[in-house]
């Protein structure tokens, strides 16, 4: 059974707050960028600055903290002055749901920036043996339009800032009282042992090279080994194909690649994955064999929906060989996730594992992808975060489809 909290009050979920003079984020910023905001704020001299930024780095990224009272090695009047001046607050958590599965879903708000209004977003937290992975957004809403996607429905609203990528993050620590040394949140989860979040993927709302400078700075303090300190090998940002921006990914971030595929002709790949008509497939698998780093060690992962009826035939098995002949690859092949309003079905489970069959015989591992948080609308596909989210009724209409058809499988 899943489980629904709204978790803000009633004065939170009110959109037409107030105008007040905003802040600006201390998160999100890189060493140098915070040193400079500090002097340029009038607050720290420049003599200082390096020694305050590294101060605030810590309390930042290794302590987890999202209020200056609490950085005790820093004196009273400048951690006033700082309150006054920036904000390192976390985004407002609107809701929580917990599936039967164990998946956690976010739905984060942020504030206004400039003219515009808050915006939300959703997370997905997927714990599994041995380790934790976090789905993080990096847009809201898409231009992408994959017609197997439920994002692709929601209209892009805006990029989401370094701030707010990095924001997910740190909110999904504090829920699952994931950072060390400091005070248990306040009705957070705390872990038996180690980290519960060792992995992020850039596979939530958005596509992340449409939103690369931010995209960039967020996941190089991701992985900044004096912070947050997430491995680059335990970064992985997905693509549905930005061909002039994945090499600049392997050379300026350096992160694990996945291209979400989906097909292997352009005819039926224009059809799901729209971008391809702008970069087709034979350009996007030379981005692929050029990509910084790439290795056996350091495979790249490629996505492909099973659609019944659609790509799941066993030609289309024998084409994706051929078209990643040379790649160092994995193919993670995913049972389709329904939602509202699509028209698609999830291919028969007995012909995803013929489809896995040949590609293993191929000597390129295919894992079949276990379906997580479906319940919740959590899974590969199902996010959307518009502001009137789905009702009740459509919810159960939804569970009741998936028991019907494949929503076990």
């Amino acid at each position: 059974m899943a489980l629904s909290f709204d978790i803000t009050s009633a004065e939170t979920r009110n959109a037409l707050r107030p105008a007040v003079k905003e802040k600006p984020p201390l998160v999100g910023l890189s060493r140098a960028a915070l040193a400079g905001t500090l002097v340029e704020s009038g607050i720290v001299p420049e003599r200082q600055a390096k020694m305050r930024a590294s101060q605030l780095w810590h309390w930042l990224y290794v302590r987890g903290v999202s209020d200056f009272s609490e950085m005790f090695n820093i004196s009273k009047e400048l951690r006033a002055e700082l309150d006054r001046t920036f904000t390192i607050a976390r985004p407002e958590i609107v809701e929580e749901q917990i599936s039967s599965d164990g998946t956690r879903k976010w739905l984060f708000r942020f504030p206004p920036r400039g003219a515009g209004r808050p915006v939300e977003v959703e997370t997905v937290y997927i714990p599994e043996e041995g380790r934790g992975t976090l789905c993080i957004s990096s847009q809201v809403g898409c231009t992408l339009t994959c017609s197997f996607c439920h994002t692709g429905t929601q209209k892009l609203v805006r990029n989401l800032t370094a701030e707010e990528i990095l924001a997910q993050l740190m909110t999904a620590r504090d829920r699952l009282g994931d950072f060390p040394d400091r005070d248990t949140p306040a009705g957070a989860i705390v872990p038996a042992e180690g980290r519960r979040i060792t992995n992020i993927v850039m596979m939530g709302m958005g596509e992340p090279l449409y939103n690369f400078e931010e995209v960039k700075k967020a996941l190089l303090i991701a992985s900044d080994g004096d912070g947050l300190s997430l491995s680059k090998r335990r970064i992985t940002l997905s693509t549905s194909g930005v061909v002039p921006e994945i090499f600049r990914t392997g050379e300026e971030i350096g992160v694990m690649l996945a291209i979400s595929l989906h097909a292997v002709r352009d005819d039926l790949r224009d059809m799901l994955v729209p971008i391809n008509k702008k970069y087709p497939l034979k350009e996007l698998m030379a981005a692929c064999r050029a990509y910084p780093g790439l290795s056996n060690a350091r495979r790249i992962t490629f996505e492909y929906v099973m659609l019944k009826d659609v790509n799941d035939s066993l030609a289309d098995a024998k084409e994706l060989v051929r078209l990643l002949k040379g790649i160092p690859a994995k193919i993670n092949l995913i049972p389709f996730n329904p939602w509202p309003g699509t028209n698609y079905q999830c291919s028969d489970w007995e012909q995803i594992e013929k489809f896995a069959d040949a590609v293993n015989a191929a000597g390129y591992a295919s894992p079949i992808r276990t379906p997580r948080g479906r319940d919740i609308l959590a899974a590969c596909g199902q996010l959307k975060s518009e502001s009137e989210r789905m009702k009740k009724s459509e919810r159960l209409a939804l569970e009741a489809m998936m028991i019907a058809g494949h929503g076990e499988a």
